[in-house]
């Protein structure tokens, strides 16, 4: 049977691309949350900190309390995605070999995604510390923030895949405009 057609190697791949994707979310998503620098939004300058405070109405202990939240998950996934990195290096260099180790890639998706896990584990423990200091009102402000960070609405009307919403763009708090 051609290797390049074998069943495992399809699979494999599969696995590799949703693990990629999955991990590129994740990044994508700790990036944003962590910058220090002021970023660009709709023409005004903001930071995360007075983001969150802004848009969940929250008090100025709570403001404290999610940016306290945040600097120790980002210290405690912090070793976890730089696990990663070398073993993604590692995958793309024995993807660009003639003949590809399947035992080695194999290995190596299993590492990656077991590093994974263990950070989304923690960004859904990190979810549930930040809603508990909310209100019921601000816990539901904060589900839509969440989601829609996670599907990159938030950067000119994109989906999760990059597609585009047809024009039709949401804001923070799901209104459609």
């Amino acid at each position: 049977m051609n290797f390049f057609t074998s069943k495992r190697l399809i699979t494999s791949a599969f696995v590799v691309l949703i693990l990629l994707n999955a991990t590129l979310l994740t990044a994508f998503w700790l990036e944003h949350t962590h910058r220090l620098e002021p970023l660009l939004h709709a023409g005004h300058q903001f930071n995360q900190e007075s983001f969150f405070a802004k848009e969940l109405d929250l008090s100025e202990s709570q403001t404290i309390s999610f940016e306290k939240l945040r600097q120790e998950h980002f210290l405690k996934v912090r070793p976890e995605m730089e696990a990663i990195a070398p073993l993604k290096k590692q995958l793309v260099e024995e993807s660009f070999k003639d003949n590809p180790d399947t035992k080695k890639t194999d290995s190596l998706v299993t590492a990656i995604g077991l590093h994974q896990a263990a950070i989304e584990r923690e960004l859904l423990l990190h979810f549930h510390q930040l809603s508990k200091l909310c209100t019921p009102e601000q816990r539901g402000r904060l589900k839509t923030v969440l989601e829609n960070m996670s599907t990159r609405r938030m950067h000119g009307g994109k989906g999760r895949w990059g597609e585009h919403s047809h024009g039709v763009r949401e804001d923070w708090n799901g209104t459609t405009r």
